[in-house]
């Protein structure tokens, strides 16, 4: 069974991509600040489905110094690491005049500076192992303005700029790094926009709705599997046709 690492794994997105990947028969390594009740159920949950397994490692990757360990001590509890997919993230918003310096330096070190460190050795074990799969959850807020989003926005970008640099990297080597860039969904990150707000931009959708967790957790799981083998260097848009 190959283990794959998802970072923010204990809700929202990151828990849909672990029941996700779960289901597909992967064994999955879900890294989270705290144990959430929903993450408790979906373990009970894929005992009992018996196709994959779903486990809980708690970890805060802000902690920088501490990721070495983190990704040794995963390695030799369950083996090689085939995936890892970055997917935990700040989705502070704000106007970039108005926001305070510690909050933007918040949002830089847990969205650019943490996936970056925990792919570097994550990608050693790769190495070691004779390849794997990496997907980066970075968003459409990096491929178009969003008024209120510019620090955000900034921090996703370099996501991308960072899945297609590593892709020419690691290609030798045996290792896929795409990423997914989802648009609005109804979930925690978007709390902060009113149903009305939230109504609009579906109208905008060539689709005329959002895109829902569960269809990035599919396009997590396809980049992962042997379908996606010859696809590299890639970013995948999920958003209900809003940037067509």
């Amino acid at each position: 069974m190959r283990n794959v690492l998802v970072t923010g794994g204990s809700r929202g997105l990151g828990l849909a991509i672990s029941r996700k990947l779960a289901l597909a028969q992967y064994r999955v390594i879900a890294i989270a600040r705290r144990e959430s009740a929903e993450i408790v159920a979906a373990i009970q949950e894929a005992e009992r489905d018996q196709r994959g397994e779903l486990h809980f490692r708690r970890f805060d990757l802000a902690d920088i110094s501490g990721i070495h360990d983190l990704v040794k001590s995963v390695r030799k509890q369950f083996g090689p690491i085939y995936g890892l997919v970055n997917n935990a993230a700040l989705g502070t918003s704000g106007l970039l005049a108005t926001m305070h310096d510690t909050r933007i330096e918040r949002l830089v070190h847990l969205n650019v500076v943490s996936p970056l460190i925990v792919t570097k050795y994550v990608v050693r074990s790769m190495m070691a192992d004779g390849g794997g799969r990496i997907v980066n959850i970075t968003s459409v807020a990096g491929l178009t303005g969003y008024k209120g989003l510019a620090a955000y926005a900034a921090s996703k970008a370099s996501l991308i700029g960072f899945t297609r640099s590593l892709a020419r990297e690691a290609g030798s080597l045996g290792i896929n790094v795409n990423a997914v860039a989802p648009g609005f969904m109804d979930t925690q990150m978007t709390q902060g926009l009113s149903a009305e707000q939230l109504t609009r931009i579906a109208r905008r959708s060539a689709l005329g709705r959002l895109a829902e967790v569960d269809d990035i957790a599919n396009a997590v799981e396809f980049l992962i599997s042997e379908k996606a083998r010859n696809i590299t260097g890639t970013v995948m848009t999920i958003d209900a046709g809003n940037m067509a």
